[in-house]
Protein backbone atom coordinates (compact mmCIF):
# COMPACT_ATOMS: atom_id res chain seq x y z
CA UNK A 1 0.00 0.00 0.00
CA UNK A 2 2.54 2.67 0.59
CA UNK A 3 4.21 2.08 -2.71
CA UNK A 4 0.87 2.57 -4.47
CA UNK A 5 -0.11 5.66 -2.05
CA UNK A 6 3.14 7.41 -2.94
CA UNK A 7 2.79 7.74 -6.38
CA UNK A 8 -0.81 9.12 -6.74
CA UNK A 9 0.13 11.69 -3.98
CA UNK A 10 3.38 12.80 -5.78
CA UNK A 11 1.02 12.83 -9.30
CA UNK A 12 -0.51 15.60 -8.47
CA UNK A 13 2.43 17.78 -7.12
CA UNK A 14 4.53 17.44 -10.24
CA UNK A 15 7.55 19.55 -8.85
CA UNK A 16 7.78 17.10 -5.75
CA UNK A 17 7.88 14.06 -8.59
CA UNK A 18 10.84 15.69 -10.55
CA UNK A 19 12.91 16.13 -7.20
CA UNK A 20 12.73 12.61 -6.04
CA UNK A 21 15.53 11.18 -7.83
CA UNK A 22 16.55 9.07 -4.61
CA UNK A 23 12.57 8.62 -3.34
CA UNK A 24 11.37 5.56 -5.54
CA UNK A 25 12.17 7.44 -9.02
CA UNK A 26 12.09 4.73 -10.69
CA UNK A 27 8.77 3.44 -9.20
CA UNK A 28 7.32 7.14 -10.55
CA UNK A 29 8.98 7.34 -13.84
CA UNK A 30 5.94 6.11 -15.91
CA UNK A 31 3.10 7.70 -14.20
CA UNK A 32 5.22 11.38 -13.52
CA UNK A 33 6.06 11.98 -17.30
CA UNK A 34 2.07 11.36 -18.18
CA UNK A 35 1.55 14.07 -15.33
CA UNK A 36 4.14 16.48 -16.49
CA UNK A 37 2.85 16.27 -19.91
CA UNK A 38 -0.48 16.19 -19.76
CA UNK A 39 -1.44 17.24 -16.77
CA UNK A 40 0.50 20.20 -15.73
CA UNK A 41 1.72 22.43 -18.39
CA UNK A 42 5.16 24.27 -17.82
CA UNK A 43 5.20 27.63 -17.62
CA UNK A 44 6.22 28.42 -21.17
CA UNK A 45 2.75 26.73 -21.99
CA UNK A 46 0.81 29.07 -19.36
CA UNK A 47 -0.17 32.43 -21.19
CA UNK A 48 -2.84 34.47 -19.32
CA UNK A 49 -3.40 35.74 -23.23
CA UNK A 50 -4.65 39.05 -20.86
CA UNK A 51 -4.81 40.83 -17.33
CA UNK A 52 -3.66 44.09 -16.05
CA UNK A 53 0.07 43.61 -16.65
CA UNK A 54 0.01 41.94 -19.69
CA UNK A 55 -2.24 44.91 -21.14
CA UNK A 56 0.19 47.32 -19.43
CA UNK A 57 3.26 45.71 -20.71
CA UNK A 58 2.03 45.74 -23.94
CA UNK A 59 1.19 49.76 -23.74
CA UNK A 60 4.35 49.82 -21.98
CA UNK A 61 5.86 48.73 -25.27
CA UNK A 62 3.60 50.76 -27.53
CA UNK A 63 5.12 53.83 -25.78
CA UNK A 64 8.56 52.66 -26.48
CA UNK A 65 8.33 52.06 -30.18
CA UNK A 66 6.58 55.56 -30.28
CA UNK A 67 10.05 57.15 -28.70
CA UNK A 68 12.20 54.65 -30.59
CA UNK A 69 11.40 54.17 -34.23
CA UNK A 70 8.94 56.79 -33.81
CA UNK A 71 11.38 58.93 -33.56
CA UNK A 72 13.80 57.53 -35.99
CA UNK A 73 11.58 57.65 -38.30
CA UNK A 74 10.95 61.14 -38.28
CA UNK A 75 14.39 61.69 -39.88
CA UNK A 76 12.69 63.42 -43.12
CA UNK A 77 12.32 66.62 -40.95
CA UNK A 78 16.03 67.08 -40.22
CA UNK A 79 17.32 65.83 -43.41
CA UNK A 80 14.73 68.31 -45.10
CA UNK A 81 15.81 71.23 -42.23
CA UNK A 82 19.74 70.10 -42.18
CA UNK A 83 20.20 70.09 -45.82
CA UNK A 84 18.60 73.60 -46.47
CA UNK A 85 19.34 75.51 -42.71
CA UNK A 86 21.61 73.91 -40.45
CA UNK A 87 24.52 71.73 -42.47
CA UNK A 88 24.20 73.73 -45.69
CA UNK A 89 27.89 72.78 -46.44
CA UNK A 90 27.46 68.66 -46.11
CA UNK A 91 26.49 66.59 -49.03
CA UNK A 92 22.93 64.41 -49.12
CA UNK A 93 25.18 61.70 -48.88
CA UNK A 94 26.48 63.11 -45.49
CA UNK A 95 23.06 64.17 -43.92
CA UNK A 96 21.35 61.18 -44.64
CA UNK A 97 24.40 58.74 -42.66
CA UNK A 98 23.02 60.64 -39.70
CA UNK A 99 19.56 59.03 -40.12
CA UNK A 100 20.63 55.96 -41.34
CA UNK A 101 23.79 54.81 -38.58
CA UNK A 102 20.75 55.49 -36.18
CA UNK A 103 18.43 53.19 -38.14
CA UNK A 104 21.48 50.85 -38.24
CA UNK A 105 22.18 50.77 -34.60
CA UNK A 106 18.66 50.15 -33.88
CA UNK A 107 18.71 47.02 -35.52
CA UNK A 108 22.24 45.83 -35.37
CA UNK A 109 22.61 46.41 -31.02
CA UNK A 110 19.19 43.96 -31.42
CA UNK A 111 22.35 41.35 -31.20
CA UNK A 112 23.62 42.71 -28.10
CA UNK A 113 20.27 43.11 -26.48
CA UNK A 114 18.96 39.49 -27.54
CA UNK A 115 21.50 38.09 -25.58
CA UNK A 116 20.99 40.43 -23.04
CA UNK A 117 17.59 39.69 -22.61
CA UNK A 118 17.82 36.33 -22.49
CA UNK A 119 20.02 36.67 -19.92
CA UNK A 120 17.50 37.93 -17.44
CA UNK A 121 18.55 42.31 -17.91
CA UNK A 122 15.06 43.16 -19.17
CA UNK A 123 14.84 45.90 -16.90
CA UNK A 124 18.57 47.06 -17.06
CA UNK A 125 17.64 47.04 -20.55
CA UNK A 126 14.95 49.41 -20.70
CA UNK A 127 16.33 52.01 -17.98
CA UNK A 128 19.25 52.38 -19.98
CA UNK A 129 18.35 52.55 -23.08
CA UNK A 130 15.46 55.26 -22.08
CA UNK A 131 17.93 57.65 -20.11
CA UNK A 132 20.51 57.22 -23.01
CA UNK A 133 17.71 58.39 -25.23
CA UNK A 134 16.40 60.83 -22.99
CA UNK A 135 20.15 62.30 -23.06
CA UNK A 136 21.30 62.35 -26.46
CA UNK A 137 18.40 64.41 -27.69
CA UNK A 138 18.97 66.74 -24.58
CA UNK A 139 22.45 66.75 -26.24
CA UNK A 140 21.35 67.49 -29.21
CA UNK A 141 19.76 70.86 -28.82
CA UNK A 142 23.36 72.16 -28.11
CA UNK A 143 24.86 71.39 -31.35
CA UNK A 144 26.13 74.26 -33.66
CA UNK A 145 25.22 74.96 -37.17
CA UNK A 146 27.55 73.18 -39.55
CA UNK A 147 29.21 71.25 -36.64
CA UNK A 148 28.26 68.17 -38.36
CA UNK A 149 30.43 65.72 -35.47
CA UNK A 150 28.54 66.71 -32.79
CA UNK A 151 25.31 66.13 -35.02
CA UNK A 152 26.47 62.87 -36.23
CA UNK A 153 27.68 62.12 -32.24
CA UNK A 154 24.34 62.51 -30.74
CA UNK A 155 21.62 61.53 -33.19
CA UNK A 156 23.30 59.20 -35.27
CA UNK A 157 25.54 57.04 -32.29
CA UNK A 158 23.66 57.72 -28.83
CA UNK A 159 19.79 57.12 -29.90
CA UNK A 160 21.03 54.53 -32.36
CA UNK A 161 22.70 53.16 -29.55
CA UNK A 162 19.84 53.51 -27.52
CA UNK A 163 17.04 52.82 -29.72
CA UNK A 164 18.96 48.95 -30.31
CA UNK A 165 18.64 48.79 -26.30
CA UNK A 166 14.98 49.32 -26.40
CA UNK A 167 13.84 47.63 -29.74
CA UNK A 168 13.80 43.51 -28.98
CA UNK A 169 13.37 43.56 -25.50
CA UNK A 170 9.87 46.26 -25.84
CA UNK A 171 8.68 43.71 -28.74
CA UNK A 172 10.02 40.24 -26.73
CA UNK A 173 9.01 41.00 -23.44
CA UNK A 174 5.44 40.83 -24.92
CA UNK A 175 5.74 36.81 -25.78
CA UNK A 176 5.63 36.43 -22.26
CA UNK A 177 1.76 36.89 -21.18
CA UNK A 178 0.69 36.09 -25.18
CA UNK A 179 1.24 33.25 -27.21
CA UNK A 180 -2.42 32.58 -29.30
CA UNK A 181 -2.81 36.07 -29.41
CA UNK A 182 0.86 37.31 -29.74
CA UNK A 183 0.89 38.19 -33.56
CA UNK A 184 -2.37 40.38 -32.92
CA UNK A 185 -0.82 41.69 -29.39
CA UNK A 186 2.40 42.51 -31.71
CA UNK A 187 0.45 44.39 -34.46
CA UNK A 188 -1.34 46.50 -31.96
CA UNK A 189 2.06 47.27 -30.18
CA UNK A 190 3.80 48.21 -33.47
CA UNK A 191 1.88 50.87 -34.47
CA UNK A 192 3.29 53.23 -31.66
CA UNK A 193 6.22 53.78 -33.96
CA UNK A 194 3.69 54.85 -36.92
CA UNK A 195 2.18 57.13 -34.07
CA UNK A 196 5.18 58.49 -32.91
CA UNK A 197 6.34 59.20 -36.95
CA UNK A 198 3.05 61.29 -36.78
CA UNK A 199 3.32 63.17 -33.75
CA UNK A 200 7.23 63.68 -34.05
CA UNK A 201 7.13 65.47 -37.61
CA UNK A 202 4.49 67.67 -36.65
CA UNK A 203 5.85 68.85 -33.42
CA UNK A 204 8.89 69.01 -35.06
CA UNK A 205 8.13 70.82 -38.50
CA UNK A 206 5.88 73.34 -36.55
CA UNK A 207 8.77 74.31 -33.89
CA UNK A 208 11.71 74.47 -35.80
CA UNK A 209 10.37 76.52 -38.63
CA UNK A 210 8.79 78.64 -36.10
CA UNK A 211 9.88 80.86 -33.51
CA UNK A 212 11.28 78.54 -30.71
CA UNK A 213 14.53 77.63 -33.32
CA UNK A 214 16.86 74.41 -33.15
CA UNK A 215 17.98 74.34 -29.56
CA UNK A 216 14.53 74.88 -27.80
CA UNK A 217 12.43 72.90 -30.31
CA UNK A 218 14.55 69.64 -29.87
CA UNK A 219 14.55 70.47 -26.14
CA UNK A 220 11.27 70.16 -26.06
CA UNK A 221 11.08 67.39 -27.60
CA UNK A 222 13.53 65.54 -25.60
CA UNK A 223 11.26 66.54 -22.44
CA UNK A 224 8.42 65.23 -24.22
CA UNK A 225 10.20 61.55 -24.83
CA UNK A 226 11.10 61.66 -21.49
CA UNK A 227 8.04 61.84 -19.77
CA UNK A 228 6.57 59.20 -22.26
CA UNK A 229 9.84 56.69 -21.46
CA UNK A 230 9.63 57.19 -17.63
CA UNK A 231 5.58 55.91 -18.37
CA UNK A 232 6.61 53.01 -20.19
CA UNK A 233 9.30 51.73 -17.69
CA UNK A 234 7.06 51.73 -15.33
CA UNK A 235 4.14 49.64 -17.20
CA UNK A 236 6.43 47.06 -18.17
CA UNK A 237 6.94 44.33 -16.72
CA UNK A 238 8.58 40.44 -17.01
CA UNK A 239 6.43 37.07 -16.40
CA UNK A 240 8.94 34.31 -16.71
CA UNK A 241 11.94 33.32 -15.61
CA UNK A 242 15.46 33.70 -18.62
CA UNK A 243 16.46 30.65 -19.97
CA UNK A 244 18.54 28.66 -17.74
CA UNK A 245 21.32 27.99 -20.49
CA UNK A 246 21.18 31.21 -22.47
CA UNK A 247 21.16 31.33 -26.15
CA UNK A 248 24.83 31.19 -27.30
CA UNK A 249 24.91 33.39 -30.32
CA UNK A 250 27.91 31.25 -32.32
CA UNK A 251 25.86 28.26 -32.14
CA UNK A 252 22.56 30.28 -32.85
CA UNK A 253 24.00 32.02 -35.79
CA UNK A 254 25.05 28.67 -37.00
CA UNK A 255 21.61 26.91 -36.84
CA UNK A 256 20.14 30.38 -38.27
CA UNK A 257 22.39 29.45 -41.28
CA UNK A 258 21.27 25.58 -41.14
CA UNK A 259 17.83 27.15 -41.32
CA UNK A 260 16.90 27.25 -44.87
CA UNK A 261 14.12 29.46 -44.82
CA UNK A 262 15.54 31.75 -41.86
CA UNK A 263 18.97 32.53 -44.10
CA UNK A 264 16.34 33.15 -46.83
CA UNK A 265 14.36 35.70 -44.37
CA UNK A 266 18.39 37.46 -43.71
CA UNK A 267 18.44 37.97 -47.06
CA UNK A 268 15.08 39.49 -47.55
CA UNK A 269 15.94 41.56 -44.65
CA UNK A 270 19.00 43.11 -45.55
CA UNK A 271 17.82 43.76 -48.79
CA UNK A 272 14.62 45.27 -48.04
CA UNK A 273 16.02 47.33 -45.20
CA UNK A 274 18.76 48.88 -48.08
CA UNK A 275 15.46 50.63 -49.72
CA UNK A 276 13.07 50.88 -47.16
CA UNK A 277 13.96 54.00 -45.46
CA UNK A 278 14.39 55.93 -48.55
CA UNK A 279 11.13 57.63 -48.91
CA UNK A 280 10.96 58.37 -45.11
CA UNK A 281 14.31 60.59 -45.06
CA UNK A 282 13.86 61.88 -49.16
CA UNK A 283 9.66 62.27 -49.44
CA UNK A 284 9.83 65.76 -47.84
CA UNK A 285 12.95 66.67 -49.11
CA UNK A 286 11.66 65.40 -52.86
CA UNK A 287 8.31 67.32 -52.25
CA UNK A 288 9.89 70.60 -51.54
CA UNK A 289 12.60 70.22 -54.31
CA UNK A 290 9.10 69.88 -56.67
CA UNK A 291 7.75 72.82 -56.05
CA UNK A 292 5.33 71.42 -53.89
CA UNK A 293 4.06 74.33 -51.23
CA UNK A 294 6.63 73.82 -48.12
CA UNK A 295 3.12 73.60 -45.65
CA UNK A 296 1.98 71.06 -47.25
CA UNK A 297 5.57 69.56 -47.73
CA UNK A 298 5.79 69.63 -43.83
CA UNK A 299 2.41 67.37 -43.63
CA UNK A 300 4.12 64.24 -46.42
CA UNK A 301 5.53 62.53 -43.76
CA UNK A 302 2.61 62.92 -41.75
CA UNK A 303 0.57 61.52 -44.26
CA UNK A 304 2.90 58.60 -44.99
CA UNK A 305 2.53 57.41 -41.27
CA UNK A 306 -0.99 57.92 -40.87
CA UNK A 307 -1.66 55.13 -43.45
CA UNK A 308 1.72 53.13 -42.27
CA UNK A 309 0.01 53.69 -38.27
CA UNK A 310 -3.21 52.01 -39.77
CA UNK A 311 -1.26 49.15 -41.82
CA UNK A 312 -0.03 48.08 -38.92
CA UNK A 313 -3.24 47.89 -36.73
CA UNK A 314 -5.32 46.27 -39.68
CA UNK A 315 -1.84 43.58 -40.37
CA UNK A 316 -2.92 41.38 -37.23
CA UNK A 317 -6.21 40.94 -38.75
CA UNK A 318 -5.33 40.41 -42.36
CA UNK A 319 -2.55 37.81 -41.25
CA UNK A 320 -5.27 36.07 -39.51
CA UNK A 321 -6.57 35.09 -43.03
CA UNK A 322 -3.32 34.23 -45.42
CA UNK A 323 -0.58 33.89 -43.07
CA UNK A 324 2.54 35.79 -41.52
CA UNK A 325 4.77 34.77 -44.45
CA UNK A 326 2.49 35.33 -47.07
CA UNK A 327 1.50 39.39 -45.64
CA UNK A 328 5.36 39.85 -45.88
CA UNK A 329 5.89 38.68 -49.22
CA UNK A 330 3.07 40.57 -50.45
CA UNK A 331 3.86 43.88 -48.35
CA UNK A 332 7.80 43.38 -49.35
CA UNK A 333 6.70 43.68 -53.12
CA UNK A 334 4.42 46.75 -52.45
CA UNK A 335 6.78 48.21 -50.87
CA UNK A 336 9.47 48.14 -53.64
CA UNK A 337 6.73 49.02 -56.20
CA UNK A 338 5.80 52.02 -54.95
CA UNK A 339 9.61 52.93 -54.27
CA UNK A 340 9.94 52.49 -57.67
CA UNK A 341 6.79 54.98 -58.13
CA UNK A 342 8.69 57.78 -56.42
CA UNK A 343 10.07 58.33 -59.46
CA UNK A 344 6.58 60.01 -61.31
CA UNK A 345 6.35 62.16 -58.34
CA UNK A 346 5.74 65.49 -59.59
CA UNK A 347 2.25 67.12 -58.11
CA UNK A 348 0.70 67.25 -54.63
CA UNK A 349 -2.10 64.40 -55.81
CA UNK A 350 1.30 62.24 -56.38
CA UNK A 351 2.76 63.43 -53.21
CA UNK A 352 -0.28 62.18 -51.41
CA UNK A 353 -0.81 58.69 -53.44
CA UNK A 354 2.40 57.80 -53.12
CA UNK A 355 2.31 58.49 -49.84
CA UNK A 356 -0.86 56.61 -48.54
CA UNK A 357 0.49 53.55 -50.64
CA UNK A 358 3.98 53.55 -49.13
CA UNK A 359 2.83 54.18 -45.41
CA UNK A 360 0.53 51.38 -45.82
CA UNK A 361 2.64 48.77 -47.26
CA UNK A 362 5.51 49.73 -45.23
CA UNK A 363 3.14 49.55 -42.15
CA UNK A 364 2.34 46.00 -42.62
CA UNK A 365 5.66 44.83 -43.49
CA UNK A 366 7.09 46.30 -40.07
CA UNK A 367 4.26 44.72 -38.06
CA UNK A 368 5.13 41.13 -39.83
CA UNK A 369 8.78 41.11 -39.11
CA UNK A 370 7.79 40.48 -34.78
CA UNK A 371 5.71 37.45 -35.83
CA UNK A 372 7.70 36.50 -38.63
CA UNK A 373 10.75 35.56 -35.87
CA UNK A 374 8.35 34.28 -33.53
CA UNK A 375 7.05 31.54 -36.09
CA UNK A 376 10.63 30.87 -37.55
CA UNK A 377 12.43 30.69 -33.86
CA UNK A 378 11.91 26.46 -32.88
CA UNK A 379 12.18 27.30 -29.05
CA UNK A 380 10.76 30.40 -27.44
CA UNK A 381 13.57 30.60 -25.21
CA UNK A 382 15.99 31.39 -28.13
CA UNK A 383 13.32 34.19 -29.37
CA UNK A 384 15.60 37.01 -28.42
CA UNK A 385 18.59 35.49 -30.44
CA UNK A 386 16.70 34.83 -33.33
CA UNK A 387 15.06 38.66 -33.77
CA UNK A 388 18.30 39.91 -32.55
CA UNK A 389 20.06 38.07 -35.28
CA UNK A 390 17.15 38.93 -38.27
CA UNK A 391 17.44 42.60 -37.16
CA UNK A 392 21.20 42.77 -36.62
CA UNK A 393 21.66 41.71 -40.30
CA UNK A 394 18.54 43.86 -41.68
CA UNK A 395 20.75 46.60 -40.17
CA UNK A 396 23.28 46.49 -42.39
CA UNK A 397 20.87 47.32 -45.25
CA UNK A 398 19.50 50.34 -43.14
CA UNK A 399 23.45 51.86 -43.04
CA UNK A 400 24.18 51.58 -46.64
CA UNK A 401 20.50 52.21 -48.21
CA UNK A 402 19.94 55.44 -47.95
CA UNK A 403 24.05 57.03 -47.90
CA UNK A 404 24.05 55.21 -51.16
CA UNK A 405 21.21 56.91 -52.28
CA UNK A 406 22.37 60.10 -51.45
CA UNK A 407 25.48 59.82 -53.94
CA UNK A 408 23.22 58.85 -56.19
CA UNK A 409 20.93 62.00 -55.37
CA UNK A 410 23.56 64.14 -55.74
CA UNK A 411 24.14 68.02 -55.44
CA UNK A 412 22.25 68.10 -58.71
CA UNK A 413 18.99 66.35 -56.71
CA UNK A 414 18.92 63.55 -59.82
CA UNK A 415 15.94 61.61 -58.04
CA UNK A 416 15.33 58.68 -60.31
CA UNK A 417 18.56 56.72 -59.96
CA UNK A 418 17.92 56.27 -55.89
CA UNK A 419 14.42 55.58 -56.60
CA UNK A 420 15.50 52.67 -58.71
CA UNK A 421 18.10 51.65 -56.59
CA UNK A 422 16.05 51.35 -53.51
CA UNK A 423 13.03 49.53 -55.44
CA UNK A 424 15.23 46.79 -57.09
CA UNK A 425 16.61 45.90 -53.61
CA UNK A 426 13.26 45.88 -52.10
CA UNK A 427 11.73 43.82 -54.92
CA UNK A 428 14.82 41.16 -54.62
CA UNK A 429 14.09 41.29 -51.45
CA UNK A 430 10.51 39.99 -51.42
CA UNK A 431 12.11 37.52 -53.20
CA UNK A 432 14.11 35.94 -50.55
CA UNK A 433 10.99 36.21 -48.42
CA UNK A 434 8.73 34.21 -51.06
CA UNK A 435 11.07 31.38 -50.89
CA UNK A 436 10.87 31.31 -47.01
CA UNK A 437 7.64 31.28 -47.38
CA UNK A 438 7.53 28.69 -49.99
CA UNK A 439 10.16 26.35 -48.11
CA UNK A 440 8.83 26.50 -45.07
CA UNK A 441 5.08 25.30 -46.91
CA UNK A 442 6.82 22.09 -48.38
CA UNK A 443 8.32 21.48 -44.62
CA UNK A 444 4.81 22.00 -42.84
CA UNK A 445 6.81 24.33 -40.81
CA UNK A 446 3.88 27.05 -40.93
Amino acid sequence: MAVETKPQMLSTEPPTTQDSDNEGFKVLDIESSVSNDSVVPSRLDEFPEGGLAAWSTAFGSFLILFCGWGYTTSFGVYEDFYTQHYLTNETPFAISSIGSFNAFLGTAMSLVAGSLYDRGYFYHLVITGSLLQSLSIFMLSFAKPDQYYQIFLTQGLCSGVALGLLYVPSLAVVSHYFKRKRTLVMTLVIPGSSLGAIIHPIMLNNLLNGHLGFANTVRASAGFLSALLLIACLCMRTRLDPPTAPVNYIAAAKKCLQDVPFAFALAGAFLIQIGFYYPLFFLQLDSIKHGISTSFSFYSLVILNVSSCVGRVTSGYTAAYIGVPNLTVISAILCGLVILGTIGLSSLTSVVILGVLYGYSSGVYNAMLGPLAAILAPDPSELGGWMGILFFIGGFGSLIGTPISGILLSSNYTWWKPALFSGVAALVGAVMYGFTGFICTRKNKF
